[in-house]
């Protein structure tokens, strides 16, 4: 069986100072990001082999094949691994601005313009109820990006979307800094963005 372990983060846990503090980077990411992985492998381990021996990416894309006693825990935990993986590169110190190329092409052509797709996140992800991800996808069927809010740890891959960029809005993300202001900390997550690795993303879910 495939035994999935904490990923690291790409960055010390102060580098998104003064947008991200430190000390909710580390909570985020040592205690709620192993839960999710402990969690993951432990319902794994109650799979069928055939379950077992898939990628993490394979299995959350076909979600409809998990054993229906084991389906709410892997697209719980199996998606908060997968998620947080994401999240994590998806910012870096000095980041924000905007992005260039090939990705700024597709949210133009999406949306209209890049300010236009940054208020949409921005209002849409502020919206969530309860705990949810705010996301750019790609769409294979329509090959554009789009934007799509999740619920709770729930991974766009199990509607057949790549995620590309996502802003984790559950209240321990952001919390020790910004209490109940989640629009104040979507705000600063602009600030960390890394585009870089959006774009990537972006190029390889085209491929």
């Amino acid at each position: 069986m495939k035994k999935y372990e904490l990923p690291p983060v790409p960055y010390s846990y102060d580098a998104l100072e003064p947008h991200i503090d430190a000390r909710t980077m580390e909570i985020h990411h040592t205690k709620h990001h192993q839960t999710y992985t402990d969690k993951l492998n432990a319902a794994l381990e109650k799979c069928p082999p055939e379950i077992q021996e898939k990628d993490v990416l394979e299995i959350l894309s076909n979600i409809g094949q998990v054993p229906a006693d084991q389906k709410g825990a892997i697209n719980f935990n199996g998606g908060g691994f997968d998620n947080h993986r994401i999240f994590w590169n998806n910012m870096k110190p000095n980041g924000g601005g905007e992005p260039g190329g090939s990705i700024a092409d597709a949210i133009n052509t999406s949306f209209g313009s890049f300010s236009e797709f940054k208020e949409k996140f921005s209002s849409t992800t502020a919206l969530i109820q309860g705990s949810g991800w705010g996301w750019l996808v790609y769409n294979p069927s329509s090959k554009k990006v789009e934007y799509k809010s999740m619920p709770n740890q729930t991974s766009p891959r199990t509607e057949g979307l790549v995620p590309v960029l996502g802003c984790d809005v559950w209240e321990h993300a952001y919390y020790l800094k910004y209490q109940n202001k989640r629009p104040d900390y979507i705000s600063a997550w602009w600030n960390v963005v890394n585009w870089d690795d959006a774009a990537s993303r972006f190029d390889k879910a085209k491929q």
